[in-house]
């Protein structure tokens, strides 16, 4: 629960990269590692390509076989609903990757960063790419997505046919919640899957969120966008975050009791693709640091209590089914097909995009 230093995380992003060795016939110590992952990618795309177009799923990543299964689920739904293209998925965070082919929580799996598809894209050449962001927010992991795409779209790594690349197209499909009418069509599919929580108490979603500090794109905003959205639809609707400043479970609660929401059934769901490490632990986890109240940390947070508990505490009522489906089950939004369509929508709507600018929204 507690935040790790941002310049640890990157330590150990690239420590990761260093270490992991990806599963390749090749056992030569001469080839790095970087170039076994590129083997290995090349391999796969040479095996599996049946198109001239491809798409490529980019999400951050997830140790946790559900996830794994919800990324599975929409690979293979993409393929019924893009015919024509070859489908392949990808992850965005080394940690992810690493942990992923060390088998931390479930059976070993190899995953690739972005960089490894569009250059063996590249090298079978591909006539038209579309890499689809399956972040929520267009915020910093979306950031990696578009400068992958930049490099491959400059031959950085200078082994690619130039006049290929002049000739392909490259497309960009957006993150859920890109622009503003994308929140309002997001809220009217939550309402859908969601109403009958809300109709009973207080229906909360938990986001990600970018550190304020590192909120470069303006895509905090799209979390307190959603939540007007849906309180348009239910004043019983919020809408918080792990890491946006200001806008955590302390202040979700704080402006429940300015709605005079003090009491009764609190009711949690992920607002993220997968339902992984936050989902399940600082969500509908038992970590719990009561002690006869709650410490505030100086970003104005509870730290090491799931919002479970914290809610608990607070005075509301936490069922059975409080932070779950019907089922039992925490889901993430691509376990919903109305969800997977919007993102689906937006593979439709994949533009080829100048990657000499920005591609971060302002509205």
């Amino acid at each position: 629960m507690k935040k790790i230093n941002v310049l640890m995380i990157a330590m150990m992003a690239v420590l990761s990269v260093v270490s992991f060795s990806a599963c390749s016939d090749d056992d030569d110590d001469t080839v790095s590692n970087m170039q076994r992952y590129q083997n290995e990618v090349d391999k796969t795309v040479r095996q599996q390509k049946k198109h001239d177009k491809a798409i490529l799923l980019v999400a951050f990543g997830s140790t946790w076989q559900q996830a794994y299964d919800a990324f599975d689920l929409t690979r293979s739904e993409y393929e019924k609903a893009f015919p024509g293209y070859d489908v392949f998925l990808s992850f965005s965070s080394a940690i992810c990757i690493n942990r992923a082919a060390a088998a931390e929580n479930t059976a070993a799996r190899s995953f690739y960063e972005p960089k490894y598809w569009l250059e063996a894209f590249g090298r079978v050449q591909y006539k038209e790419i579309i890499v689809q962001s399956m972040q929520v927010i267009p915020g910093e992991e979306y950031g990696r997505v578009v400068n992958a795409m930049k490099d491959f779209a400059n031959n950085s790594n200078g082994d690619l046919d130039d006049t290929y690349l002049a000739t392909m197209t490259l497309k960009l499909g957006e993150p859920l919640m890109a622009r503003v009418s994308d929140v309002v069509a997001l809220a009217k599919e939550i309402d859908v899957n969601f109403k009958s929580y809300a109709a009973k108490g207080a229906m909360l979603f938990m986001g990600h969120g970018n550190p304020d500090k590192q909120d470069t794109y303006k895509a905090n905003v799209r979390y307190t966008q959603l939540e007007e959205a849906l309180q348009a639809i239910n004043q019983n609707y919020f809408v918080g975050t792990v890491d946006m400043m200001d806008n955590f479970k302390v202040q979700v609660q704080e402006r429940m009791a300015a709605k005079g929401i003090t009491s009764g059934n609190v009711y949690c769901a992920p607002l993220m693709s997968i339902a992984g490490d936050h989902a399940h632990n600082d969500m509908a986890g038992d970590d719990d640091a009561w002690d006869n109240g709650f410490e505030v940390n100086e970003e104005g947070e509870v730290e090491d209590t799931s919002w479970k508990k914290f809610f608990f505490h607070k005075g509301y009522n936490i069922d059975a089914d409080s932070y779950t489906d019907d089922k039992g089950i925490v889901k993430g939004l691509l376990e919903y097909e109305n969800v997977r369509k919007l993102y689906m929508a937006h593979t439709q709507r994949a533009e080829v995009q100048d990657f000499y600018h920005s591609m971060y929204p302002e509205e």
